[in-house]
């Protein structure tokens, strides 16, 4: 990997933050890696980053590290500003509707925010 940086990557408000500080070190240097990738690849593998269809833009981080799943969901603004929001692990084969629900809310409150709608 290049250090050249084709998208930057934002923390909205904590959900991120939160969510990275209570996993343990294999699982968040992998999860730096893997951002680090999405920042400097041009076409970055599906295995590690994926729109999630029946959504409104909603990108999906995922990182496998042994048998255990997480993902971080995400939205692109200004074209290669990713937003990173609430992040999970995942434990059954379906994307947790609640996860994929509170990540369109938090995808209309930044953008309501950006245009200066509280």
């Amino acid at each position: 990997m290049n250090n050249f940086f084709l998208r930057e990557i934002f923390y909205y408000e904590n959900h991120y933050l939160d969510f990275f500080e209570g996993l343990p070190p294999d699982v968040k240097k992998k999860f730096n890696w893997t951002l680090q990738l999405i920042e400097t690849t041009e076409r970055v593998p599906e295995k590690y980053f994926k729109h999630m269809t029946n959504s409104t833009g909603i990108y999906e981080v995922r990182v496998e590290v042994g048998s255990n799943i997480f993902r971080v969901f995400s939205f692109f603004d200004k074209g290669n500003l990713i937003v990173l929001v609430n992040g999970f692990q995942k434990k059954t084969q379906k994307t947790p509707k609640k996860e994929l629900e509170l990540a369109e809310k938090l995808k209309k409150q930044y953008f309501d925010e950006q245009k200066g709608i509280k």
